[in-house]
């Protein structure tokens, strides 16, 4: 039987997890979830851009739904890691901005990253990286599309 594009990549998601679960710095980044590091690491870095970050760019960026980021959010300052701000003329937005207990979080999440991201890119050429994440759009490319379409059949 030929292997299965979905569950190679729920292997190396599982692998990922477990990657995570035994780096150093794990206990003290224990009090959040994944997603929620994710999350912190881009509006830092977007801040660090000078580009202000709002739920809708969370929405955009990882793939999630209104509701689900309005979850995460809510949780996220629930927890200290996030601060809503009001923006000046718009009363609708509140800008995302990340707290000094989710910044110490931050560099200790950065350090394990680093170590992963040079970990999953031993061994690879430039030319091959360039193709793995033409062949990872590819895939996301085709998810997209057909959400898109079921939805379209829905309305």
């Amino acid at each position: 039987m030929e292997r299965a594009i979905g569950i190679e990549l729920r292997k190396l998601s599982n692998l990922t997890c477990r990657y995570f679960e035994q780096q150093s710095n794990k206990e003290q980044v224990d009090a959040i979830t994944g997603t929620n590091g994710w999350i912190i690491a881009y509006i830092a870095n977007q801040r660090d851009k000078g580009f202000p970050v709002y739920q809708r760019d969370l929405e955009t960026r990882f793939g999630i739904t209104r509701s689900t980021a309005s979850k995460v959010v809510s949780l996220m300052v629930q927890k200290g890691l996030l601060e809503q701000r009001g923006v000046p003329g718009d009363r609708r937005l509140r800008q995302l901005i990340v707290t000094s207990r989710a910044e110490e979080i931050k560099k200790l999440m950065d350090e394990d990253y680093c170590r992963f991201e040079e970990t999953l890119r031993r061994g690879f050429s430039a030319e091959e990286l360039q193709t793995l994440f033409s062949l990872l759009d590819r895939l996301k490319d085709n998810l997209t599309q057909k959400n898109e379409r079921e939805e379209q059949q829905k309305a």
